[in-house]
């Protein structure tokens, strides 16, 4: 009796990008077998209806198949779906229903979940970097180190941190290189900061709101936020920390500071949160605080 003998078949060296491709193909063709399969249609019937061969559909569905973009539409077609439907990925199937809900949606729901998911991208780049912003006087240095004390995070002076990398006083800095370089300086300290991983509560100046691209910067890399007080409270609180300058030889200070409060309101409100120190104890608007600060990068 002669036996035959079968020679099996050789494995054979693939590489990764021809791995992937057949990967792809194979699920295109799982895809369509379980649209076919909803649709409770036979491959005879599906072959009629989409004009594809019943022996190429068996081939697409078992992985074989190298479909077209044009015979892909035509099953899609056939099968009442989308032809991308058949190219993504529909293990997480939440996210599918997410997609056809979205789809379906009129413009202004459209709108609003773009600005909802811009909105959570923003503050996945801001990490957990908070940045006080607010008029001399709002509490920012002495909030912003309990914060960050509170928090473990490191607490930074934008003005401090400019006179340790310049070796001088702010006001020396301002006599030699002017507003603009001290501006300059500014926005690179501002931009290295935005640049480090690590937690921080940063305190800026009140006048940074002007600058609109050094303000931008720390909107769009910083978790803003706005401590607000009453013209008169800042006042008292700048001179119970012994400074008198704002009052000295100026019966119009109190008049100056409204106009400079109302002059920013717009730019201060562009923050994240805006906490109102007013009639606050140091205590209770450190609590208002954290819990603007756990609501933002928290989530708490």
């Amino acid at each position: 009796m002669t036996q035959t003998m079968v020679k099996s078949a050789q494995p054979v060296d693939l590489d990764p990008d021809q791995i992937t491709v057949m990967n792809f193909v194979a699920d295109v063709g799982s895809r369509v077998r379980a649209a076919r399969t909803e649709k409770d249609l036979s491959r005879r019937e599906l072959s009629e209806l989409s004009g594809i061969s019943e022996r190429y559909l068996a081939q697409l569905e078992s992985g074989a198949g190298n479909i077209s973009v044009a015979l892909l539409f035509k099953v899609a077609i056939a099968l009442e779906k989308k032809p991308d439907w058949f190219l993504t990925d529909h293990s997480d199937e939440g996210l599918s229903e997410v997609i056809s809900d979205y789809r379906s949606a009129n413009k202004i729901v459209r709108e609003k979940v773009r600005e909802m998911l811009s909105a959570a991208t923003a503050s996945s780049r801001k990490g957990e970097r908070i940045c006080l912003i607010g008029l001399r006087g709002a509490g920012k240095s002495t909030l912003g180190r309990m914060l960050a004390d509170e928090l473990d995070f490191g607490f930074v002076e934008l003005n401090k941190l400019i006179e340790a990398q310049s070796g001088m006083p702010v006001s020396e800095v301002m006599a030699l290189y002017g507003g603009e370089g001290y501006r300059q300086l500014e926005m690179k300290a501002i931009d290295n900061l935005a640049e480090q991983e690590e937690n921080m509560v940063l305190a800026v100046g009140g006048g940074i709101v002007s600058e609109m691209e050094t303000f931008g910067k720390i909107l769009s890399s910083f978790h803003s936020v706005w401590l607000k007080a009453q013209p008169e409270e800042h006042m008292e609180r700048v001179r119970d920390q012994g400074d008198y300058r704002p009052m000295a030889g100026n019966p119009n200070a109190m008049e100056e500071l409204k106009s400079i409060l109302t002059s920013r309101e717009a730019r201060y409100s562009r923050a994240d949160v805006t906490v109102d120190t007013s009639g606050r104890s140091i205590e209770d608007s450190l609590h208002a605080l954290q819990d603007a600060v756990r609501e933002l990068i928290l989530n708490e």
